[in-house]
């Protein structure tokens, strides 16, 4: 039997909740983690036809990728427009599950389709995510208490992290030393002692409890230790993505292989630069990407894919010479991260039937020429 539960540990696996942003909102917003599924469903956002079609398919799950919840919300009373979506799902079985800015930053992630969709070979992340700080802690122990000073450690916060517990490395060792001290054993004569080399990660946030965890549970009054910060280092994780094309084309060219490869919408596909400027490189961003613009002319890039570009940031990046831009419809440059989410789900819980909504979320109804 496949449970909700376990679709939740497929996604946190693929779009871990610790890469969303500090004001995002992921997850599960309504569920029980218990109960059995047999359908879901993928979609960008849980619209009230979406949801009509989730329920109408009879799905015990929903997952989007924009959040139903996120800012400001008090209530889910059945009078409000989303409080409604959310009794009627809760009514008809569905859960509802959300990931978002998790799923940008991952690897592979929302920008990763939609380079795919473009025919790009990703080479990077546009705005890479800096790995988090880690300590490494060395320490050598008498071979005879090496169980109970991992156990310490452990406790205190150290071995790993994610989807693993109580990691170290034990290297047998001869340890040294020659008490100087009279009143101790053998004062001036050389000792060697089995001991153990152990080396455990942990937060920096942890270093006060660790450290008072080694000095409890060592048998020496001066433990031997040292600590070593993993210097932060960028990942391929990150907002966006830098590719290129399989042949440079010309602005024109490309702008039309977007149109093409992106499901239509009434706002279109529209760029800004020479038209006849040659595209090779390109950076993409599912999405409002215009906070980006910066760092894709830093990166050199040919052309920059994104949504929801304004007028007078666009006309302030031309004018410094920034790549020539492509602005498409918010939910279609998000529309090819379902297909993404539904193919590693159905990898890996083979017994779920799976579809992706093809309902066009984007808001915009009606476009005119003039």
């Amino acid at each position: 039997m496949t449970t909700l539960a376990d679709l939740i540990a497929v996604l946190d696996a693929a779009y871990p909740p610790a890469l969303a942003e500090s004001w995002d909102s992921v997850g599960l917003v309504c569920g029980d983690p218990d109960d059995e599924l047999t359908r879901v469903l993928f979609a960008v956002d849980a619209t009230a036809a979406v949801v009509d079609e989730a329920i109408d398919w009879r799905a015990q799950a929903l997952v989007v990728h924009h959040p139903l919840l996120l800012r400001g919300v008090d209530t889910v009373a059945a009078n409000t427009p989303k409080g409604a979506l959310l009794h009627r799902l809760i009514r008809s079985g569905c859960a509802l599950f959300t990931a978002h800015t998790n799923a940008d930053s991952a690897d592979p992630g929302v920008s990763d389709a939609l380079a795919a969709a473009l025919g790009l070979t990703v080479t990077g992340p546009l705005d890479a995510k800096p790995q988090s700080a880690v300590d490494n802690w060395v320490v050598q122990v008498p071979r005879t208490h090496t169980d109970a000073v991992l156990a310490a450690l452990f406790a205190a916060g150290a071995g790993g992290g994610g989807n693993y517990r109580d990691c170290a490395l034990r290297v047998p060792a001869t340890g040294q030393f020659r008490p100087m001290a009279e009143g101790g054993a053998a004062p001036g004569e050389l000792q060697r002692v089995e001991e153990d080399r152990l080396e455990v990660v942990a937060p920096p946030a942890a270093r006060s409890a660790v450290l008072a965890a080694l000095f409890t549970a060592h048998p020496y009054e001066d433990p031997a230790y040292h600590i070593t910060e993993r210097a932060v280092l960028p990942s391929s994780r990150g907002i966006g993505r830098i590719g290129t094309l399989p042949e440079p084309e010309s602005l024109r060219a490309f702008t039309n292989r977007v149109a093409s490869a992106l499901p239509p919408t009434m706002w279109g596909v529209r760029s800004a630069g020479d038209p006849d400027r040659t595209i090779s490189t390109v950076a993409v961003c599912g999405g409002a990407g215009d906070s980006y613009l910066n760092a894709a002319t830093r990166l050199g890039v040919d052309a920059y894919v994104t949504a929801d570009l304004r007028h007078h940031p666009v006309d302030e990046h031309l004018r410094k010479g920034g790549p020539a831009l492509v602005d498409a419809a918010h939910w279609a440059t998000e529309f090819p991260w379902c297909a993404q989410a539904e193919s590693l789900v159905h990898r890996a819980l083979p017994d779920l039937e799976t579809r992706v909504s093809t309902l066009r979320t984007d808001p915009w109804t009606v476009s005119a020429s003039g």
